[in-house]
């Protein structure tokens, strides 16, 4: 497989920042630091440093804007990033490596190709051999022969059906015609745009020592791509307190990578009491993120445009994986299939057999963009008030990569050492190895101000106390 990367690393860069709507005169104050590999055909490496240059600039940003003074500069540091983008395998809990993929969530041969599976959960694991027609106890031989008969957008159609996931492989050029890819080529990588017409603001905080110090987040997202925003705005001073519905389970790995900085707390909002106490911390949020499939959380009363009624001047950001649009739009989805539907699996594949990005480079960069249009989102609140809407999917990120970017000149990577962007700390689970934060920017923090504690067992109030 060939390494490559843009030559000309700013390029990426400033695609992101446009979509974002910032200054491009800002671009001036980026300075690439080389010395990462994410080895792929297609532009990885320049995807994972665009997005995190573009997280970074708007951290920069919003720091001048509440503190005065000139934006700082920023230091996209490739072995940084490569290592960020990597976290969620790097993560040690007392010297013991994650489980990434279970044994049911790869890839499988169909009758007339490839189909890739998701069975990280109990739940979905249950859905998949439920709509295969096999027992629950039946293994990877089994499902092997049953899908093995079967065409693969026929797996796909009943896999789903049944509330399961699993995705028929296509090539770029299949997907294209899709239905749902020509939907999404035909919506921006993200999007951040007034929400009503209200003018509430938060007021400017001139001695704020972080650009989201005072900001308070709701973080109702999951694996992987809205923790590793909500992660970054906790490493940016944020009050981030996250959600979970206490019957879905959570894996104890990605918390571990995915948690610091953050606090956790378990409400059911279809039950009277925890629906009140989601609603006493919504009355003094200023960011609400919400990662679950589009309409979800509609019968809660979770829609930007309801959220930001019961709480003018608030921010709502939310992802999913195939957006909110197209036929596709009501289904779940994971980085690995995001990948396997869009023809990125196809061009990374060797002899027939499909392949995956050295890295979960959708949920990642897309974390990253999501951060940073929360963060342009409270800067244009400085300017102008009012609510603000950020949306993006992991399919407009892998539009992205295999469109525009992948345009780009190849180049080589260099080796990197990620020992030296790792370290460990102690927690309340045991000894954490995780990666330091890949966005910097001079004057900022060079880590999260806590560990993840034990998932769920925080109170549901803000870290002051108040609710």
């Amino acid at each position: 497989m060939t390494p490559s990367s843009s030559n000309s690393p700013a390029n990426g860069t400033a695609q992101a920042w446009a979509t974002l709507g910032g200054d491009p005169a800002l671009l001036d104050r980026v300075a690439y630091r080389g010395g990462g590999s994410l080895p792929a055909r297609l532009p990885v490496m320049e995807l994972a440093r665009a997005t995190v240059a573009v997280c970074s600039l708007a951290a920069a940003e919003l720091t001048a804007r509440r503190r005065g003074g000139p934006v700082p500069a920023v230091t996209v540091d490739d072995a940084a990033v490569t290592t960020a983008f990597l976290s969620d395998r790097l993560v040690r809990l007392d010297g013991v490596a994650p489980t990434t993929f279970a044994p049911l969530s790869r890839f499988w041969r169909a009758a007339d190709g490839w189909v890739r599976t998701h069975a990280n959960y109990p739940h979905h694991r249950a859905r998949l051999l439920g709509a295969l027609s096999l027992p629950p106890d039946a293994g990877a031989e089994a499902v092997a022969g049953a899908i093995g008969e079967r065409s693969a957008p026929d797996v796909e159609e009943s896999v789903y059906a049944a509330g399961g996931l699993a995705v028929a492989g296509r090539s770029r050029d299949v997907w294209a015609k899709h239905p749902q890819g020509a939907a999404a080529a035909a919506h921006p990588l993200l999007r951040v745009d007034r929400l009503g017409d209200d003018r509430a603001t938060r007021a400017a905080d001139g001695l704020a020592a972080l650009p989201c110090t005072g900001v308070r987040v709701l973080d109702l997202t999951r694996v992987l791509a809205g923790p590793v925003a909500t992660r970054t705005l906790a490493l940016l001073g944020a009050d981030v307190l996250r959600i979970d519905a206490p019957q879905l389970p959570e894996s104890p790995d990605a918390h571990n990578d995915t948690g610091w900085g953050k606090r956790s707390t378990l409400l059911d909002l279809a039950a009277a009491d925890d629906r009140k106490s989601f609603e006493e911390l919504l009355a003094l949020a200023d960011v609400v993120v919400t990662g679950y499939r589009p309409g979800a959380l509609d019968r809660f009363g979770l829609s930007p445009e309801a959220l930001a009624e019961r709480r003018p001047g608030l921010v709502v950001a939310r992802l999913s994986a195939w957006g909110r649009y197209g036929p596709w739009a009501g289904r779940r989805g994971f980085d690995s299939l995001v990948q396997v539907a869009t023809g990125i699996a196809t061009t990374e594949g060797e002899d027939g057999r499909p392949g995956a990005l050295p890295a979960q480079v959708l949920d990642h960069g897309t974390g990253y963009l999501l951060a940073a249009g929360v963060l342009r989102a409270l800067t244009g609140q400085h300017d102008a008030g009012g609510a603000r809407l950020v949306e993006t999917a992991l399919t407009q990120t892998a539009a992205w990569l295999t469109g525009s970017l992948a345009k780009e000149p190849d180049g080589q990577q260099a080796a990197y050492d990620a020992e030296r962007r790792l370290v460990e700390r102690d927690s309340p689970m045991g000894r954490l190895r995780h990666a330091l934060p890949a966005v910097r920017y001079e004057g900022g923090p060079a880590d999260w101000a806590r560990p993840p504690g034990v998932w769920g067992t925080d109170a549901p109030q803000w870290a002051d106390g108040t609710v």
